[in-house]
């Protein structure tokens, strides 16, 4: 909808005139109040309190892979010997990836 700025303005009584028929005209029109908002522009913008992790050290114990284990050729994760799909020429995959 095109706007005209410099068309005069309403004033106090201009409004107070305004028929009852066209402010429930305005009210039943849905679309009047729906905003278009791109979401991930939205999401750039946005910043949790404290969410600045710069300063933080992780310590953890990083475990070697157990006899039980293997590592995928596919998609290099180490996973239980319950989720191999099979082994191929010594190369072992993953029921995840085998899907």
């Amino acid at each position: 909808m095109a706007t005209d700025y410099d068309a005069p303005r309403k004033n106090d009584e201009d409004v107070e005139s305004d028929s009852i028929q066209e402010l429930q005209a305005r009210r039943s029109d849905k679309s009047s109040g729906v905003v278009d908002e791109d979401e991930t522009e939205a999401a750039e913008g946005f910043e949790l309190p404290g969410a600045d992790l710069s300063g933080e050290e992780l310590a953890v114990r990083v475990l070697p892979r157990q006899a039980d284990e293997f590592t995928c050729t596919s998609c290099f994760l180490v996973h239980h010997r319950s989720q191999l799909a099979y082994e191929k020429n010594g190369q072992m995959v993953c029921s995840e990836c085998a899907a």
